[in-house]
């Protein structure tokens, strides 16, 4: 068993009886409804030892059990071993939903605890009206953490710097009256942000309070007579204050939110987004909320003229940095030299960061050698590491974040001889990849309209994946973003010309291999569009570096496919072989971007 664990559900379950409460529920988020956390809010980690970016924890009196999806059912299984927590794979028919759970498991009069600092307002509402319905109560201030881990990391205090509006393409001021502009027309005269990149991103602000998402811990309030961005001040040095200052942006205490919204004048109308925003602080707004969609979250997706030819430069010099990293691989497995999972991330950030534009990465590398591949969201420790051979699979997704753009890119390569099965497999997930990347669609058009495309010669064979097929990419900023998705699921939002997304289709065959090739793509009009039938968008892909050639499979793919690549890795060797440093480096290239024939 796993004691560490053990005793730390056990000391949460003494919290729980002294309250009265028979359950809680431990979300993976902050008060800002983030996904990745800083160390302070990894409270579910703390728990249960459960290292996943998804996955909620519930606790009763005897049991505990965690909901994580697709990603993370062969992690979610190793980490929880010797815990006693269960597994239970979210998105499977038979798995119920946690409120489900609940409801049938707790009895009537049952007290359910949670934070409301960590649980949006949208989350609070379904599930109180869910509970109530089976005769449950929920309690929004059991939060009795701090007492429990009493080394838990202090808020970060890394210090704000300002993004240049070289890179941005839009200053602060533009920004604001752009945003309370739109606010208005919901009925609002002011806002509140909670949301990190939201608030980078209006502000024209960066911090690492975050590792590899470069943002700031703050609350945000907006409106003609008063903007407070709510931070630790010792994080603002006299030239950001200014620079703030100069905005119209006065900087308040972190800790100071809560009295500033419940002093809000009567006349106060507040744009709160329900689902991103917590409970308790949008409580103390009260009945000056006005709940409804966050313009930034549009705004940011949509990327700038100056933001697009940034990521462009970013792509290129990422392309050169993976140049050197996959010659090096090959380099060390032909001369008999040791190299492992952890030696291809050192050596990623290694050549990445020989750029001066380098800030960090954009997440932690996923670098998965033949089996380790089939686990999604891999991370290779200094236990699991496996050496890598001159045979079989190896899968890297990686990025990073530049000064002007955000990168995120997965190539799985083969380092033998393929067999026919990884030809197939690595085959039919292009042929998706290709069909998305090269799609012609109606201005309107959903991520959920296109999904199929990427995933319709796999099932064809019986075969899928589970997770989403593209996520919204930040600019300098987080390298998950929203409003747009390209998933399976229904989310309500048009693929709009500017937006920057991933096209990632993969297969993963657990202890064989996984595959996935990601590119990210750019929504732009298509020149097909006319009077009669309206606007058509297309996608522009944006990452320039080869796919592995040996891994094709002719025999299944159609001409225009074949040209498809051709024509990728053309554009990939114009645009990056002239920043490359050395003859090797080019002739590597050049190789790897040979015409692929029949």
């Amino acid at each position: 068993m796993n004691s560490i664990v053990t005793g730390r559900l056990e000391a949460m379950r003494a919290a729980m009886r002294a309250a009265s409460v028979s359950a809680t529920i431990i979300p993976h988020t902050d008060p800002h409804q983030s996904e990745y956390l800083a160390e302070h809010w990894q409270v579910r980690q703390w728990l249960s030892g459960f290292t996943g970016s998804a996955g909620t924890l519930v606790i009763t009196s005897d049991k505990a059990l965690l909901w994580t999806d697709s990603r993370y059912f062969l992690q979610g299984a190793q980490q929880l071993e010797g815990t006693g927590i269960e597994l239970m794979k979210e998105g499977l028919p038979e798995t119920p939903s946690i409120e489900d759970w609940l409801c049938a498991n707790l009895p009537a009069d049952s007290v359910v605890g949670v934070d409301g600092m960590a649980f949006s307002l949208t989350a609070v509402n379904m599930l109180c009206a869910r509970l109530r319905n089976a005769g449950l109560s929920l309690d929004t201030t059991f939060a009795p953490i701090d007492s429990l881990w009493t080394s838990r990391p202090a808020l970060p205090d890394d210090s704000v710097f300002v993004h240049d509006v070289k890179y941005a393409g839009e200053n602060a001021a533009d920004k604001i009256a752009r945003i309370l502009a739109k606010a208005a027309t919901q009925g609002a005269n002011a806002m509140f942000i909670s949301a990190l990149d939201e608030i980078a991103w209006i502000l024209n602000i960066r911090s690492s309070d975050v590792e590899c998402n470069p943002v700031a811990t703050a609350f945000l309030y907006l409106s003609d007579n008063a903007r407070v961005l709510f931070i630790n001040e010792n994080k603002i040095d006299d030239n950001v204050r200014g620079y703030l200052a100069g905005c119209g942006v006065d900087v308040a205490p972190y800790d100071h939110v809560s009295r500033f919204l419940a002093l809000l004048p009567e006349s106060a109308r507040v744009l709160v987004e329900p689902a991103r925003n917590c409970f308790t602080l949008a409580t103390v707004i009260g009945a000056k909320a006005v709940e409804g969609k966050s313009p930034v979250a549009m705004a940011k997706a949509v990327k700038n003229p100056v933001q697009i030819e940034g990521v462009r430069a970013a792509m290129a010099r990422d392309g050169v940095a993976l140049v050197k990293l996959f010659m090096e691989i090959e380099r060390r497995l032909a001369a008999g030299e040791t190299v492992t999972e952890l030696d291809v991330e050192a050596l990623g950030t290694k050549f990445r960061a020989e750029s001066p534009m380098f800030v960090d990465n954009s997440f932690g590398m996923i670098a998965g050698y033949g089996p380790h591949g089939a686990i999604v969201h891999y991370s290779a420790t200094q236990e699991s590491s496996s050496t890598i051979r001159p045979e079989g699979l190896l899968l890297v997704d990686s990025g990073a974040q530049y000064l002007d753009g955000t990168t995120d890119i997965t190539r799985t390569v083969c380092l033998g001889t393929p067999t026919p099965q990884e030809r197939t497999d690595f085959t039919l997930v292009m042929k998706g990849h290709i069909a998305l990347g090269s799609a012609i669609f109606p201005e309107g058009t959903r991520g959920d309209q296109l999904d199929a495309l990427a995933r319709q010669f796999l099932w064809q064979r019986g075969l899928t994946y589970l997770h989403g097929t593209g996520h919204g990419v930040g600019h300098f900023l987080n390298v998950h973003e929203g409003p747009q998705s390209i998933r399976l699921n229904h989310v309500d939002v048009a693929l709009t010309p500017g937006m920057i997304t991933s096209n990632e289709p993969g297969l993963y065959r657990a202890g064989i291999h996984g595959i996935r090739c990601e590119n990210l793509v750019l929504c732009v009009p298509s020149d097909v569009s006319n009077d009669e039938f309206g606007r058509f968008n297309r996608f522009e892909t944006l990452t320039v570096f080869p796919f592995d050639l040996q891994l094709f499979d002719t025999g299944i793919m159609t001409d225009e496919e074949i040209a498809w690549i051709n024509a990728y890795h053309q554009h990939v060797r114009q645009t990056i072989m002239p920043l490359l440093e050395t003859d090797a480096q080019r002739q590597w290239l050049t190789a790897k971007t040979q015409p692929l024939c029949r």
